[in-house]
């Protein structure tokens, strides 16, 4: 993607000026980011998605009585009459299991794909929505079908109503309000306070970038170490020939602090292992995703992944669906434009080494490649 050419999903900015004047900052609305967009699926689709074990659904219902809230899977007679107002289904990780989801997201890798969550459709019948919230990410929020009318505000009270089993604001002050047809997107960063309610039937496409905590990422990150942390950090055991009597045995010997300290020291010692444990990390499929065994195809005409594959590199590494390898050289170029296109054609192929073209083969076997 040539990132200094305008585009109209970004209302004629390039992607460098979005991410210059707008990415974490302020809230764009692009009228017909997509003109003549329509569903990718068609309402029986979400319904048969949102039924699934593998998939991950929720229904929202606003009544009489106040906020309902259940998970899926949900089949269709768990779903309200179409007919009745006030409701809403939303049904995560849309992208891994429709090939016309997965395209539409191609267009918004002016961003890491390390940032990329997913696209969650959200169907709801007149009057629906989840009410006033913020997230802790960033999101476009793309209408596909029918009328959806967002207001917005930049909330300092972040206070949550009680007795609600949805995370509602309590004092929600909307600063400005906008009505979107299909085609039509708008961007919100993180903590920017929104509620969208649907006028008639409408179906709105959220494609969220996610955020890690720092502890959350922490985390994470010491779980992967841990695995690896007796090769890195060595078998030397503690030994204290001079210590001395204590009258106090309950205090923890400083020589043993240091001892400890030096172990983290040493298991963080490879300046790779934090980098390597940060790829697989990103590259983890989540945890209703599996793949379905292929077989080891010729390699002629060229290979593409899998649409629920995550593949990433940095400059010593190439990660895929958790798995990490060291590259270098003629065939990590190759495999970094595979990362990046998603795809490699015959050319490419035919300037594969042999270990890059094995390394393919097995990844086809996985189920992450497929050749064609």
């Amino acid at each position: 993607m040539d990132t200094t050419q305008p585009l109209p999903l970004l209302a004629g900015l390039s992607p460098q000026q979005f991410m210059k004047r707008h990415w974490q900052k302020k809230p764009l609305l692009v009228r017909q980011a997509i003109p003549g967009l329509r569903p990718l699926l068609d309402r029986a689709e979400l319904f048969g998605l949102a039924a699934q074990e593998a998939v991950e659904s929720r229904l929202v219902v606003q009544g009489t009585d106040g906020w309902r809230f259940r998970r899926g899977p949900l089949a269709r007679r768990a779903l309200p009459p179409l007919g009745q107002p006030g409701w809403t289904l939303l049904v995560q990780g849309v992208d891994l299991h429709h090939d016309g989801i997965h395209e539409l997201l191609q267009q918004f890798r002016f961003v890491p794909d390390a940032r990329l969550d997913d696209l969650m459709i959200s169907y709801a019948s007149d009057g629906g929505g989840v009410g006033p919230h913020f997230d802790s990410y960033d999101v476009f929020l793309l209408q596909a079908h029918g009328r959806r009318r967002w207001r917005i505000g930049r909330q300092t009270d972040f206070s949550l109503r009680e007795g609600v089993p949805l995370k509602i604001l309590a004092n929600f002050t909307p600063e400005q309000e906008f009505v979107l047809e299909p085609g039509d997107m708008l961007y919100l960063p993180p903590r920017w306070a929104h509620d969208g309610i649907a006028e008639g039937e409408c179906m709105t496409y959220s494609i969220g970038f996610r955020s890690p905590g720092r502890g959350e990422l922490a985390r994470e990150l010491l779980q992967r170490l841990a695995d690896d942390a007796p090769e890195l950090a060595g078998e030397a055991l503690y030994r204290d020939p001079r210590q001395e009597a204590v009258a106090a045995p309950g205090g923890i010997p400083v020589a043993l602090q240091d001892f400890a300290r030096e172990a983290l020291q040493a298991a963080l010692k490879d300046p790779l292992a934090l980098p390597r444990a940060l790829g697989e990390s990103l590259t983890e499929p989540k945890a209703q995703v599996w793949f379905e065994a292929g077989r080891s195809p010729r390699l002629r005409r060229g290979v593409t992944l899998d649409r629920r594959t995550r593949m990433m590199f940095d400059a010593h590494h190439i990660f895929i669906n958790g798995e990490s390898y060291r590259a270098s050289g003629r065939d990590a170029a190759l495999m970094r434009r595979l990362a990046d296109r998603r795809g490699l054609d015959a050319a490419d192929l035919a300037a594969a080494g042999a270990d890059a073209l094995a390394l393919l083969r097995s990844w086809c076997e996985a189920g992450w490649l497929h050749g064609h």
